[in-house]
């Protein structure tokens, strides 16, 4: 008797163990689907025609940019190379991309980044430049030099990362880390400030 008793125990905790594991599983898919529609297929749709009518988007030569890169990176101290691999992944060096989540230019800054940092024209690439590198110094210095915190702060956020205790664990901010230090990995120097 004692045994059966046992036995039925052992069978009613076997199963509320695979009830709870199973609904796990259907969390764990749900949380991957709407992760998966979230993550849009590129970081930016150039746009067919100026973004905005109060604000239209010129090019500049592919000169000009580079410039504005480099001295944008020069005036806060970060490391030119790191500021081209930022600017190469957030617009491909389009200064009139937009995301879809509404980030613009060259270092897609988002409205809340522009108005923190006097932005009146984000498709102006001195502007851009000056606003995007002085948030990536800002938070290169919040995160103590840890190159991929400031990374992923720059694509999720700060907070998420403060959340997440580092990288977050989302496929757009872990491909946007890896992508941008793959790039910077055969380069001397990507650590150091300038």
């Amino acid at each position: 008797m004692v045994a059966r008793a046992a036995e039925s125990d052992y069978s009613a905790a076997r199963a509320a163990q695979e009830a709870s594991a199973e609904k796990q599983r259907v969390s764990a898919r749900a949380q991957e689907s709407v992760i998966a529609a979230r993550t849009p297929s590129s970081f930016f749709t150039p746009p067919a025609a100026p973004p905005s009518p109060e604000i239209p988007c010129e090019r500049a030569s592919d000169a000009e940019i580079r410039q504005a890169v480099d001295a944008g990176a020069r005036r806060v101290g970060l490391d030119i190379n790191l500021v081209r691999a930022v600017v190469h992944r957030e617009s491909a060096y389009n200064p009139c991309a937009v995301s879809v989540k509404g980030a613009q230019g060259l270092m897609q800054l988002m409205p809340s980044v522009q108005a923190q940092f006097g932005v009146t024209n984000p498709y102006d690439p001195g502007q851009n430049i000056d606003a995007g590198t002085r948030l990536l110094k800002q938070l290169l210095n919040q995160f103590g030099g840890d190159l991929a915190r400031a990374l992923s702060a720059y694509n999720a956020g700060a907070a998420r990362v403060e959340q997440w205790g580092g990288v977050p664990p989302f496929p757009e901010t872990m491909n946007y880390v890896s992508g941008i230090l793959e790039e910077l990995a055969p380069k001397q120097g990507v650590y150091a400030e300038r």
